[in-house]
């Protein structure tokens, strides 16, 4: 059973300015060049603390996080940022076009506290790998800002949406729009502080598993500094983070697959071929058509240069997945198939730096335009294999999953001497 807490949340005042000028994509989204425009464009952008820039004459890399704790101070202290004067839960609504479509979405999620604990609790739990180098950044700033900057997102079991409808009903102030430039993507935020709709709400979910959609990183991180600061029986500071979370019974929850983009292949388009064709059906098709043949599981599109690829469908999963390590759910997903039989057995590629990603159908198309030898495009993995995979113990391999659209940074935040 999940403990949840309401919270003061810290939030842009109206002397920050336009809302639009200072929320920021995700730290782990934002390109170097999309971090040097949005610090250049407004002077609070929220980037200047997510991602604390170094100097040339810091004498240690520290000293970045560092600037990032003393800029936060100074903007509470010039009242660009406050924090709310009673605790809440904050209900985030964001209405948005689907990717690769015309279809209009719109997802509900309420931003609450989460006590971290060990996945092997299970109350919250895992469903992809992560990798140590990306959670000592978030630690440093962490350690130094003593602030959860971002919301992570996490999905909770909610059989016939109950818990969403009540989420979505629960009275509330409006505190906060802002139409994301980087996305499109319309985003309102409420305060719920009516006391018997807090309890209510945090009863319910309180009482659901908790499984983690979009940020594993940070959540290990904030296991980490906990585990940094003595036991304590009476909860403390330390023991919580934000977490944004949303139903899985909600109609908005959009779950995009994660493309991959070859930068090296080592062998021709037609030996590549020749390599898939013992346990694959090989289909010649237009670059163009791809998109809308990927039908379901076990259905790969190979974009190519010259305008023209492939389709490779799977000729028999079971016998494919019976030489994979893990459960049969595990083995049988798409994204398992294509870093084991596919790129690892039959093209020799291993490892995580021979290609890159895109959840954009034409970006991926484009790449090979542009150099790329070939990119590899699926369908995505259905939320029911992300709970099923993590019910197992076991997690899928890091960007399986990619759930549109992602919290925006600057909506609000909670610093731990808050509690």
């Amino acid at each position: 059973m999940a403990d949840m807490r309401a919270f003061r949340g810290l939030r842009y005042t109206a002397r920050a300015g336009d809302l639009a000028n200072l929320v920021a994509p995700p730290y782990d989204v934002v390109s170097p060049e999309m971090r040097e425009r949005l610090a250049a464009e407004d002077l609070h952008n929220y980037v200047l603390l997510t991602l604390p820039e170094a100097q040339p004459d810091d004498r240690s890399r520290m000293i970045k996080y560092a600037r990032s704790a003393a800029r936060l101070e100074e903007w509470v202290r010039e009242g660009v940022l406050a924090p709310d004067a009673k605790p809440s839960l904050y209900r985030l609504t964001q209405t948005f076009t689907v990717p690769n479509s015309t279809a209009q979405a719109v997802r509900t999620a309420v931003i609450a506290l989460i006590k971290v604990e060990p996945y092997s609790q299970g109350s919250v739990l895992p469903h992809e790998q992560t990798f140590p180098k990306h959670k000592e950044d978030r630690l440093r700033l962490l350690e130094a800002t003593r602030s959860h900057l971002e919301s992570i997102l996490g999905l909770y079991e909610d059989e016939g949406a109950q818990v969403h409808q009540m989420v979505r009903s629960a009275p509330a102030t409006r505190i906060g729009e802002v139409r994301t430039e980087f996305d499109g993507t319309m985003n309102v935020l409420d305060a719920i502080e009516d006391e018997a709709s807090v309890q209510a709400l945090l009863a319910a979910m309180s009482a659901r598993r908790v499984w983690i959609a979009d940020g594993h990183h940070r959540y290990e991180t904030a296991l980490n500094f906990r585990g940094m600061f003595p036991a304590s029986a009476a909860p403390v500071a330390e023991d919580f983070m934000m977490m944004a979370m949303t139903s899985m019974d909600d109609p908005g929850l959009v779950l995009l697959p994660t493309h991959r983009i070859l930068k090296q292949l080592g062998m021709s388009a037609d030996a590549m071929r020749s390599a898939l064709a013992d346990a694959f059906a090989i289909e010649d098709v237009p670059n163009a058509e791809i998109p809308a043949r990927l039908t379901g599981p076990g259905v790969f599109g190979v974009a190519l240069p010259g305008g023209n690829g492939f389709l490779a469908t799977v000729c028999d999963i079971g016998g494919l997945a019976q030489g994979m390590e893990g459960s049969d759910r595990l083995r049988r997903l798409d994204v398992s198939i294509l870093h084991g039989p596919i790129f690892a057995d039959r093209l020799g590629l291993t490892g995580h730096d021979f290609f890159g990603y895109t959840r954009v159908d034409q970006e991926a198309l484009d790449a090979v335009e542009s150099g790329a030898p070939a990119a590899f495009l699926m369908a995505p993995p259905s939320v029911e294999d992300m709970k099923v995979v993590a019910l197992n113990g076991e997690v899928m391999p890091q960007k399986s999953t990619y759930y549109h659209p992602k919290l925006p940074s600057g909506v609000v935040a909670w610093r731990l001497k808050e509690f």
